[in-house]
């Protein structure tokens, strides 16, 4: 017993030692772990806030439930629906020849400032505001930028932007995928293009009491639309390039006096090409490739 007390001080030393070596261990642990977060978080910046999905809302600090309202139900008329029936032959046909014209799209870089009606232009965006929706909400808003001064400003907050993700934000893996296509941070068809068409998600809706709706599944909403929309211009024989402005969504935002529940998705030039537009001489996967049949 004597024996044994004379170890119990020599133990609990021991002991204190091996929890301090096992806390800091934890420490440098969860330090690490934040900063791996941290460096994965900053390697891939294409995921920032208004690129993601707001599906699921997520009350501010300080926010109320009860500045959100839903839409009460409506006993919504359901009427006869009659679509053209085409013969097989013809449906084929038809099908075909849409392959065939949408298989001519390419993201264009070289734009003309030849004038374009802006009839066309109102007509393409009716065509996307077509598009299905989550619970019909209806989730865009299509900012179309003719004025010179403007689409020059909307250039230089790009450009400024792109600069930087060029050389610091991308990573040499990302730049170095994008040199067979010969791009960088100039954008000069942000100037050259007749029209600029920037496409916002409405993340939640906004009620004429000024309470808030649920709009649901936005982004998908809306990038269906754009879809849509690229059909649509391709249709009437102008071109584009498809431009997701990285991390200059909230300056554009303010440019255009958008309000705060619209996130910029995706900016079009469009217009015609120009007389020596060239394009990178790709080539599309085969349908083997891209379908499957079970």
């Amino acid at each position: 017993m004597a024996a044994f007390s004379l170890l119990t001080p020599v133990f609990i030393g021991i002991l204190c030692v091996f929890i301090v070596v096992i806390l800091r261990s934890r420490g440098k642990s969860s330090n690490k772990l934040q900063e791996t977060k941290k460096k994965n978080k900053e390697s891939k910046p294409w995921v920032d806030e208004d690129l993601q999905d707001g599906t699921e809302i997520l009350l501010n600090d300080g926010e109320d439930k009860e500045e959100w309202q839903d839409l009460e139900e409506e006993d919504l008329l359901h009427v006869p629906f009659a679509p053209a029936h085409y013969p097989v032959d013809e449906m084929v046909k038809r099908s075909k020849h849409f392959y065939e014209l949408l298989n001519q799209r390419r993201s264009v870089r070289f734009i003309s400032n030849e004038p374009v009606p802006r009839e066309v232009i109102e007509n393409i965006i009716r065509t996307a505001g077509t598009s299905p929706s989550g619970a019909h909400t209806e989730p865009w808003t299509f900012v179309v930028v003719q004025d010179p001064e403007v689409k020059h400003k909307v250039r230089e907050i790009i450009e400024e932007e792109e600069e930087i993700n060029y050389h610091k934000r991308m990573g040499d893996k990302w730049v170095s995928d994008l040199k067979k296509l010969r791009t960088n941070w100039v954008k000069e068809y942000l100037d050259t293009a007749p029209f600029l068409i920037l496409i916002f998600k409405q993340v939640y809706g906004q009620l004429p009491n000024n309470k808030k709706r649920t709009h649901y599944y936005n982004e998908i909403s809306v990038s269906i639309a754009c879809g849509l929309l690229l059909a649509a211009i391709q249709n009437v024989g102008l071109v584009t390039v498809t431009t997701t402005p990285l991390n200059c969504g909230p300056r554009l935002r303010v440019l255009l006096q958008r309000p705060v529940n619209e996130k910029l998705l995706m900016l079009l030039p469009v217009g015609y090409p120009s007389k020596d537009a060239t394009v990178p001489d790709l080539k599309r996967k085969p349908l083997q490739d891209i379908m499957v049949i079970v």
